[in-house]
């Protein structure tokens, strides 16, 4: 039979769907799916990564029109579903504040220090998930102070201290807004070393100490970020503090008031063993308290002066500090013939001027001084007593928690 033309075209299509239809049922189970998604309604969900484009939602720290900001607190911008693409922060000046965006461009902060009582103005722009820009804006102002204070720190850049040293945060008044300030603070060491901030001395002071004495060698940087900080009501931190510095050799004093002795261990080796007398033991009021105290300076000479034991002025030398109720391992030539044999002294540890000159010379501020044998305990209201509380109960003086 011979096919026409119009047959033969007929024959040609026929054949092109069967292979067409043949060769998707032996490569896939999947239904076809069109250029407007597998129904015909629009684009593929994993395009926009399961969800539906949206506009930008910023979120403000502090809130927009928040009063009374503290300045230390975070100050910065958030953005969900997009991306933040210009943002500019303006105080009262017009000047802009430096701030850093994150790699992502999800949020952006500050970098640095706002003022007291003035009123910051966000603007800028970020872009939505839709591809449509909102416009960022709204302002804050900042706390306006009743007072500003500052704080003392005892320890110092490029210094070098003994195992026992605590690093401490002296302020002039009461903290009553104790958990901010602790936030503000921080100790970085190398190599790691666990510690614990605690509160102390009627709420005036912050102190941080290792769980046990530091590992000699450690390097430590100390930080207090407490400007625009709030430490109590209406007052406010007036100027961070920071300090590196490192710890020495191993050095412990251990002393006895009933033997009389007082034995230097360095590096766990016993380099020294002094004769010396200690305070009266017949007097409560002149006993050498008992417990771990922290020397805490080095004279080559100091004037002594207590009025309740009528003595004033009298001068001893190589008195090494380590006590805030006046206690000090010190030189004294006239009480030669009790040391080693009894205590007779007003709480120092009295030494032969030779022996109190060679120890000094050792010595560390932040080395630990082990008293025992006496009847009396050291007086946590004084500073440094850090190493009479136990690990449990010191760290149960942050106000943060353990």
């Amino acid at each position: 039979m011979r096919f026409t033309e119009t047959a033969r075209r007929r024959a040609a299509i026929a054949a092109l769907g069967l292979v067409a239809v043949l060769t998707l049922g032996a490569c896939s189970s999947e239904p076809t799916v069109s250029a407007s998604g597998p129904e015909g309604g629009g684009p593929l969900s994993g395009e926009t990564g399961g969800q539906a484009p949206a506009p930008a939602r910023l979120t403000y720290e502090p809130a927009a029109g928040a009063q009374d900001v503290a300045p230390g607190q975070p100050i910065k911008v958030s953005v969900a579903d997009g991306t933040l693409d210009q943002i500019v922060l303006t105080n009262p000046e017009g000047k802009q504040v430096a701030g850093q965006p994150t790699e992502d461009k999800k949020s952006w902060t500050t970098t640095e220090q706002l003022g007291y009582g003035k009123t910051y103005t966000w603007s800028g722009k970020a872009t939505g998930t839709d591809g449509k820009p909102v416009e960022v804006g709204g302002a804050f102002t900042t706390v306006k102070p009743r007072k500003q204070v500052g704080a003392n720190i005892n320890v110092f850049d490029g210094q070098t201290y003994g195992v026992a040293m605590p690093i401490t945060l002296t302020f002039p008044s009461k903290v009553t807004d104790k958990a901010s300030v602790e936030k503000a603070l921080s100790v970085e060491t190398t190599p790691k070393t666990e510690g614990s901030w605690a509160w102390v001395h009627d709420d005036t002071s912050v102190h941080w100490r290792p769980k046990a004495y530091w590992q000699p060698g450690t390097t430590v940087k100390f930080n207090a970020k407490i400007y625009g900080v709030k430490i109590g009501e209406g007052v406010y931190g007036k100027e961070d503090r920071s300090a590196s510095f490192a710890i020495g050799r191993s050095q412990v004093v251990k002393g006895n008031t009933q033997t009389h002795r007082l034995v230097v261990i360095r590096d766990g080796r016993q380099i020294a063993d002094y004769p010396a007398s200690y305070g009266l033991d017949a007097d409560q009021g002149r006993v050498t308290p008992s417990g771990t105290h922290v020397v805490m300076s080095k004279h080559d000479t100091y004037s002594m002066t207590n009025e309740r034991y009528n003595y004033e002025n009298i001068v001893v030398p190589s008195a090494v500090r380590f006590s805030t109720n006046g206690e000090f391992i010190h030189g004294y030539g006239p009480s030669i013939w009790a040391q080693g044999k009894k205590n007779i002294s007003h709480g120092c540890v009295n030494l032969a001027p030779a022996n109190a000159k060679e120890y000094m010379a050792g010595a560390l501020v932040g080395d630990p001084v082990e008293i025992e044998g006496s009847t009396v305990k050291i007086n946590r209201a004084r500073d440094y007593s850090d190493w009479t509380y136990d690990w449990a109960e010191w760290t149960k003086l942050s106000a943060l928690g353990s």
